[in-house]
């Protein structure tokens, strides 16, 4: 029987801590999958510490089944998200996070899952949040609720990045070009059958989360222009009830003028109401910039990484 080959991407970003722990979880994982091995494609995503280091000792180490890609500087896990699917060469492709929150334990069973179901995706859902910042989880729950509403692309609450992927699904994913990316949008914008497999939430196994609260909320801000014109159509409805409210009091100044005469009228309300009129105008510019924004970084067509160094060639890059 042919032994199958699974490519596992693990973007990296200051991981030096965490990296020790999931390589020797991913080879204990490795001897339980059956008829099948592993192939690391890791992606040091401009890392200030000894990350890169770690990933050419592994290399060294293994240089079957260990590769890696690193940046020339900071571009992000959505670039690394792509380039490790690039280069991936596998019959079945994995995305997993450094810091051992994907459970490696659990793709034997998503293995087996796509041999014998008619999937092309097992994806990965926390069913709690158990050790994260409660405000976190709140608002976390609030963005899948809001996006489930506002766009058409369903977004699974609790899904995690880490899925197993065949060859198929990930060559859709790569074919859509577009500069401004989020993952787990188009991973279920490609279609395709995918099942999620519910686990229990998992803290980091070492070092501290890249991830800030701002970070996650312009991250949030990505999923939304990217997957919904809602923000275009709420400013539309803003500007179209201004006109109607000024309408209104147009006619009830008239009408009152018209039977208590036009007293005087004092200069804070005209302010207010300036004010007020001004700062929706420009709360309805600003998101049509930043749609507007987005378009003209997509006409650039500036690569979406940089490598600086891999020990891969290019003619291996798929």
């Amino acid at each position: 029987m042919k032994i199958e080959q699974i490519s596992i991407v693990v973007p990296c970003f200051n991981e030096e801590l965490a990296l020790p722990f999931f390589y020797a979880a991913l080879e204990e994982t490795r001897k339980n999958l059956k008829q099948a091995d592993i192939e690391y494609i890791f992606i040091d995503d401009g890392s200030k510490d000894q990350t890169l280091n770690i990933l050419k000792k592994f290399a060294a180490q293994d240089t079957k089944r260990v590769h890696y890609l690193s940046f020339s500087r900071n571009f992000g896990k959505e670039a690394a998200l792509i380039a490790g699917l690039q280069y991936a060469t596998g019959d079945y492709i994995a995305v997993m996070d450094a810091d051992l929150q994907d459970p490696p334990e659990l793709l034997p069973e998503m293995l087996e899952l796509l041999r014998t179901k008619e999937y092309d995706c097992i994806g990965t859902r926390r069913i709690t949040r158990n050790g994260e910042p409660p405000i976190r989880s709140f608002f976390a729950n609030c963005f899948y609720r809001l996006m489930n509403r506002i766009s058409d692309t369903e977004f699974v609450d609790g899904a995690r990045d880490y899925r197993l992927m065949t060859r198929r699904m990930v060559k859709a994913v790569l074919s859509l070009d577009e500069v401004n990316r989020f993952s787990k949008g188009i991973f279920s914008w490609v279609g395709f059958e995918t099942y999620y497999l519910p686990y229990e939430n998992k803290e980091r196994v070492a070092g501290k989360t890249s991830w800030s609260f701002w970070g996650l909320f312009n991250y949030s801000l990505e999923a939304i222009i990217n997957f919904s014109e809602f923000p275009l159509t709420f400013a539309s409805f803003i500007g179209l009830f201004s006109f109607l409210a000024a309408i209104f009091f147009l006619l009830f100044i008239v009408v009152r003028a018209l039977i208590f005469g036009d007293p005087t009228a004092g200069w804070p309300s005209l302010v207010t109401i300036m004010l007020a009129v001004g700062g929706l105008q420009l709360f309805c510019l600003g998101i049509v910039g930043k749609y507007l924004g987005k378009t003209y970084l997509e006409t650039k067509r500036r690569p979406l990484y940089i490598l600086k160094e891999t020990d891969q060639t290019e003619k291996e890059k798929k």
